[in-house]
């Protein structure tokens, strides 16, 4: 498995597929031709299906400035390698200088084609399931955050430090803002409503959902308008982890390197389903990012007060096995409905798969790993409608204007 590095990542909503991989990608290709001065770039799958509500378009023609670039949203053609999948063309004149077909494989990671979809950056960790994780971490007496410093190296917690400050900074950014989100679905901000909407006789249990849903709202509403915020693991799954470890900070009083210590944790569990599975909406269904995300989140709870391994495993399984079949049907092809929502309920069912955890991880039947296969087959088997085409589900019964986007 590849560094957390590669899955933490700070960046532009609203798609870690859609708008930071191509981004990433026209970037690396230019700089490759620095005598063109047109460029081509022909979409293909979900990037040319939902490609104009993720902001594809716009980011590509930023990332090419001041050259000339054409964009084709190809929606016929196959994608026999990855749904997400581009072709680059660089020209002088009339003369073609060069192409390449990349691939935006998730979390804001791309492949040039011809080589093996996980081989951009290396492998750092010996061990790639939970199962021979943890029967390491038993025989060495380390808790999970501790074998992932034996992995990565000390410095991977500045890193991680760094990564939990802009996921507090997205939180307050969203919660000072106000409006109407753009897109043309005219979605309302909702995250600062939320958070100052309490109640004098409200109980411990509804303050404790409404900071927690504020919180995620405040981190999915800047990523829907194409503000920065961390992947964990993509933009589309942005607000779970944040909001639950934000919301245990102020209310038990956890500092800041406990914090790390849970991303670690939770990261190391995104790790495994990314090399596993797949954490690409376009490949595997929203269970794959809001799924993941709320298992990593419910790791990295269970890390912070300190469970042990069975304990944490049941919070990772159980968080998964309950998204299992989850689609991928953004309205419009932009990141809003449902999947702002979507990230809130995640993380109150993160807390949710933490309490169970604390008292039935004795009984559990499935394994982590066992969830993490079962995932990643039940994502090929969705139908294509479902996999962030917004061909399906509510994006094709919620009608609305596309010539207001």
């Amino acid at each position: 498995m590849q560094s957390l590095r590669e899955l933490y990542k700070i960046g532009r909503g609203p798609s870690s597929s859609h708008t930071m991989g191509p981004a990433k990608a026209v970037d690396i290709f230019k700089s490759k031709y620095p005598d063109a001065d047109f460029f081509k770039v022909v979409l293909f799958g979900s990037l040319a299906l939902t490609g104009g509500g993720h902001g594809t378009d716009v980011i590509i023609e930023e990332m090419l400035s001041p050259s000339k670039c054409e964009i084709v949203f190809d929606k016929v053609s196959p994608c026999d390698v990855h749904p997400n999948t581009m072709d680059i063309y660089a020209y002088r004149s009339d003369t073609l200088l060069g192409k390449s077909r990349i691939y935006s494989v998730g979390g804001g990671t791309i492949v040039f084609d011809g080589e093996p979809l996980d081989s951009h950056a290396p492998y750092i960790y010996p061990l790639t399931n939970f199962s021979e994780i943890t029967a390491y971490c038993a025989e060495h007496n380390l808790r999970l955050w501790q074998y992932v410093q034996m992995c990565e190296g000390d410095d991977i917690f500045e890193y991680l430090s760094n990564i939990w400050e802009q996921m507090k900074r997205s939180i307050r950014e969203g919660l000072s803002t106000t409006g109407t989100l753009p897109g043309g679905l005219g979605t309302q901000r909702k995250a600062q409503i939320i958070y100052n909407q309490r109640h004098i006789d409200e109980s411990a249990q509804t303050r404790e959902n409404r900071l927690v849903s504020a919180y995620a709202f405040a981190v999915t509403e800047q990523n829907a308008s194409g503000g920065t915020i961390v992947t964990a693991p993509t933009c589309g799954s942005c607000g779970v982890l944040p909001a639950v470890l934000m919301y245990m900070q102020e209310s038990k009083g956890f500092g800041d390197k406990d914090i790390v210590k849970a991303l670690a944790t939770g990261g190391l569990i995104g790790n495994i389903i990314k090399h596993n599975a797949s954490i690409s909406g376009a490949e595997c269904g929203c269970q794959a990012e809001v799924g993941s995300a709320c298992s990593m989140a419910a790791a990295a709870l269970a890390e912070l007060f300190e469970m042990g391994l069975g304990q944490i495993e049941y919070a990772a399984e159980v968080a998964m096995e309950h998204h299992l079949g989850l689609t991928c049907d953004p309205i419009g092809g932009l990141v809003q409905i449902p999947c702002i929502e979507r990230n809130a309920v995640a993380a109150m069912r993160a807390i949710n798969a933490l309490s169970l955890a604390n008292f039935l991880s004795d009984s559990r039947k499935i394994s982590f790993d066992m969830v993490v296969k079962v995932m990643y087959e039940t994502g090929k088997n969705l139908l294509s409608d479902y996999r962030e085409t917004s061909s399906g589900g509510l994006a094709k019964h919620y009608k609305y204007h596309p010539d207001t986007k």
